[in-house]
């Protein structure tokens, strides 16, 4: 029982940790876990809009074919489940007074994302049978950093329309946080499903995969640190988080990128 519930939650709870630590100021742990049991909500939230769409043959859960793994990965995964985990997150912020900066977006949609992957693995698992460990392994290398990814792009956009004052800015980011998610899903499963109509192409497609995952939180994160650096120096971002920035302790993590984008105690921005 041990193994089976370390197997289920420990992919996550790497990968949540690895967001959470990168957070200057980190958020309080009891809506963490909120977002977490959200996550979880969010998996039957979204089996009422698959639910049905399987029943009606709408897609198939074994696609034997290119146009099947597409209808599978967009109709059966993507639109559903992104959709549900928005929903879920907005509910998680819509009055949240802890979500006061750019990169908490992130973190609180990686909590969503991972607890829908977390209890997703658990469902998984326990139909394996035989099969567990590689079922295990397979969904650590493949679903986890899947949802973690679309997380990270969901979370950035809706804090892109949460914090921004404009308007056009606003719509434009409205949509992209639930569009390029589902995009970046269907696509992803897609790859998933016809690499595995052809088993000659699942290691490579999962090095890639990972490598995509990683590169694009890290891609990220920097740009939200960009945006913060071209703020004013008086009432910006690392303004009020320059000690924090210049302190020994934090200087390996977080200094690196202050002093590659804030430059001389000015407004420019190091575009190297």
């Amino acid at each position: 029982m041990f193994m089976f519930i370390l197997a289920a939650f420990l992919p996550a709870a790497i990968l949540f940790w690895y967001v959470f630590s990168k957070d200057i100021n980190p958020e309080p742990t009891r809506l963490v876990i909120k977002g977490f049991l959200f996550g979880v909500l969010a998996i039957f939230v979204s089996v009422l809009v698959s639910g049905p769409m399987l029943r009606l043959g709408v897609f198939t859960e074994e696609p034997a074919t290119f146009l099947d793994a597409l209808k599978t990965a967009f109709l059966g995964a993507a639109v559903p489940e992104e959709s549900a985990k928005l929903l879920m997150l907005w509910l998680l912020l819509r009055k949240c007074s802890d979500f006061d900066e750019r990169y908490d977006g992130i973190v609180y949609a990686a909590a969503v994302g991972l607890g829908f992957a977390s209890f997703e693995n658990l469902m998984y698992l326990a139909m394996s049978g035989m099969g567990f460990f590689q079922v295990a392994i397979s969904r650590a290398f493949l679903a986890v950093p899947g949802h973690f990814a679309f997380a990270v792009v969901m979370g950035y956009y809706y804090s892109r329309r949460h914090f921004s004052w404009n308007e056009d800015e606003k719509r434009g980011a409205g949509l992209k946080m639930w569009l390029y998610p589902v995009l970046l899903h269907g696509v992803y499963d897609t790859i998933c499903f016809t690499s595995g109509l052809n088993e000659s192409l699942s290691v490579f497609v999962t090095f890639i995969l990972l490598a995509f995952c990683l590169v694009l939180f890290r891609s990220t994160r920097n740009r939200i640190i960009r945006e913060a650096a071209s703020n004013n120096t008086d009432k910006g971002f690392y303004a009020d988080h320059k000690e924090f920035y210049e302190s020994p302790r934090h200087q390996n993590n977080y200094g690196r990128d202050y002093n590659y984008y804030y430059l001389n105690d000015d407004d420019s921005v190091d575009e190297q």
